[in-house]
């Protein structure tokens, strides 16, 4: 068994899905309907930068889900394949949920972009910049992760916002409590602390204002069953139901990315290889997870054409 997996944010970079959209008009299409749908030229800022700009968390997010929706259409309509045929199961990290249910076809191109531009716009207005932050916590498992976190928070919010692998959990909180937790990382057994480069405390009860928002749009959106079962990030569970997604999509926004499990729950279910288009920061949390899997990553058209002799 397959399963289709979409990355999330930090994969961003200056010149991401321009070789691709130089060699297909297939992803040239894509970010030109990205564009339209943003009344933004998203695809010149990904192609050309400037990088803080492109990191911008508003743009950052529809720029990964664009390169990521380009490569998957590159492969499957240049190889003439489908995704039902050839993926059991989708799954994304964070933002790469929505990805996910783009691929699978619950969620059209357009609105995936729209709904990530407002995603991206309110998780940053939710709390002031510097008042949050985030740390990855290296060489710690969950449970480590759950004491540091606890034992810094001081009547601060402090929770884990990534269970990544079991080397990698990332939390997330006020600055405060996050400066703390890295101080004491060590005393509690993880090798280090490192403070993440990100605008806002992602995945954590001060993004109660962007979860509204989202629930207001996501009410609107239209969402029809995906074609394959997606692992919803909160649950670590396959879902199909539109009103489940959107109860999840809602949840994730303050909620714990559950990747490690989500991972360990698709081998479980009989997957054994696992595919990430556009980024190499998934694939190799899969071989931590699951040492015995095969993990992919898809990016330049030199490894779409690779996939397709290997499906």
């Amino acid at each position: 068994m397959r399963a289709f997996i979409f990355p999330g944010q930090g994969s961003q970079a200056v010149g991401m899905g321009q070789a691709l959209a130089a060699a297909s008009p297939i992803a040239r299409e894509v970010l030109q309907e990205v564009d339209e749908a943003l009344g933004q030229n998203l695809s010149r800022l990904m192609a050309e930068g400037p990088a803080d700009e492109l990191t911008l968390t508003e743009n950052a997010q529809p720029a990964i889900m664009a390169n990521a929706i380009a490569t998957l259409r590159v492969l499957e309509r240049e190889g003439g394949i489908r995704l039902a045929e050839k993926a059991d199961f989708v799954a994304g990290h964070s933002l790469g949920e929505y990805t996910a249910l783009c691929a699978a076809g619950a969620i059209d191109l357009a609105t995936t972009a729209r709904l990530l531009k407002l995603r991206g716009q309110a998780m940053q207005a939710a709390v002031p910049v510097g008042e949050g932050s985030m740390a990855a916590l290296l060489g710690a498992d969950l449970a480590k992760a759950q004491a540091i976190a606890e034992a810094a928070s001081e009547g601060d919010v402090c929770t884990v916002a990534n269970d990544n692998d079991p080397t990698q959990v990332v939390i997330s909180g006020t600055a405060a409590a996050i400066d703390r937790a890295i101080a004491i990382a060590k005393d509690h057994g993880a090798k280090r602390g490192i403070k993440l480069p990100v605008s806002a405390p992602f995945h954590c009860p001060l993004m109660q204002p962007a979860a509204d928002a989202m629930r207001d749009a996501l009410a609107k959106a239209r969402i029809d069953a995906p074609l394959v079962p997606v692992y919803a990030n909160v649950s670590a569970a396959p879902a199909s139901d539109p009103d489940t997604i959107r109860r999840l999509l809602v949840e994730q926004v303050t909620g714990m990315v559950r990747w490690r499990e989500s991972v360990l729950a698709m081998a479980e279910a009989g997957t054994g290889s696992f595919v990430e288009f556009g980024g190499k920061v998934l694939g190799p949390m899969v071989k931590r997870i699951v040492p015995d899997a095969e993990a992919i990553s898809v990016v330049t058209m030199d490894d779409v054409e690779a996939l397709l002799k290997a499906l």
